[in-house]
């Protein structure tokens, strides 16, 4: 085999170079990478609509490439502690941050000044789904349709409050007084749950918030849904209107999931997640499950999904200046 011993002595040269650090790590280890035990690190807790995410595709990743994947939640601190853990661990790419719209754009239009930049200190990996908001108001409300809503709120500036689990359903509700050109008045919660509650029992005129959080009380009747703010019905409501259908041409609101590690992780890692996600968007078992859960599967790799998050920073910067938003 007279080919035999140029090939070792070319494999011999790549791990002597790797290892003097003349060629980047990721050259001679990406072909084997992933190798060991994955994390998602997710700033939600267990449930959460990013949390639902992060284990459907924590479950197809290891499918793929035989490697497990742990999902690792840390919430509360708006985010913070969930960064920490990411940009805080090696960059190796064995970290995947599983973010939001709030931690990747909304608080960027929230806070004077983060602890961390959620552009450049994160490599962007894909564009992984998105949810429509859906506007409800108490079963027993008044309010029959987005336009009486609208009518009310009119009548009556500032008279009218809304409840929101969180800052970017919050600036939904903003986005949606400056659409329909309206007043209402800012009352927060500490979660999705406990608005769905407050207008169930009439504490609040309307909110904004996750499909699936809401929709058990919808069918019931203790809640209405007026409008859900996407270009078409999804399928887990498909009897609920679209803003434009409703009244509202042009308005759409989405909650986001993205997949992200610390920009510090070398180029051929960061590649080769990005392909393993985007295998996952593309198969038929990952639409057909986000149909279900009133979601859809957002198609889109680094390069996609880095100019989404600028767009999405900027206009939630423009909402938040415009409706006054007091920053923390």
């Amino acid at each position: 085999m007279p080919h035999r011993r140029p090939l070792l002595t070319h494999l011999a040269t790549l791990g002597t170079l790797a290892l003097a650090g003349l060629l980047p790590a990721g050259a001679a280890l990406a072909q084997d990478f992933p190798s060991k035990t994955v994390k998602f690190i997710v700033p939600f807790p267990p449930g959460s609509a990013t949390d639902t995410s992060a284990r459907y595709f924590a479950k197809k990743f290891t499918d793929i490439t035989g490697q497990t994947v742990v999902v690792d939640n840390k919430a509360g601190g708006n985010g913070f502690i969930a960064v920490r853990a990411v940009l805080s661990a090696p960059a190796d790419g064995y970290t995947v941050f599983i973010g939001s719209n709030s931690t990747l754009a909304v608080n960027a239009a929230l806070f004077k000044q983060l602890p961390y930049d959620p552009v450049a200190d994160f490599s962007p990996l894909s564009m992984l789904t998105r949810t429509p908001a859906l506007l409800i108001v108490p079963g027993s409300s008044e309010h029959k349709t987005l336009k009486d809503l609208a009518a009310a709120a009119r009548a009556k500036p500032g008279q009218l409050n809304f409840g929101a689990g969180s800052a970017g359903y919050q600036l939904m509700a903003e986005a949606f007084n400056e659409a329909a050109n309206v007043q209402s008045t800012h009352v927060p919660f500490k979660g999705a749950s406990e608005a769905v509650t407050a207008v169930s029992a009439g504490t609040v005129d309307f909110s904004f918030v996750e499909i699936m959080s809401a929709l058990e009380l919808v069918k019931s009747g203790k809640l209405r849904a007026l409008a859900v703010a996407s270009e078409r019905r999804p399928a887990a409501v498909p009897h609920v209107p679209t803003a434009g259908e409703a009244g509202l041409p042009g308005f759409t609101a989405y909650a986001w999931v993205a997949a992200m590690v610390s920009a510090k992780t070398p180029k051929a890692e960061t590649d080769k997640l990005a392909s393993l996600f985007s295998t996952i968007e593309r198969l038929p078992e990952t639409r057909e499950f986000y149909e279900r859960t009133g979601a859809e599967v957002m198609n889109g790799g680094p390069e996609e999904m880095r100019a989404f998050q600028n767009a999405e920073i900027k206009l939630w910067k423009r909402i938040a200046a415009q409706a006054k938003v007091e920053l923390q």
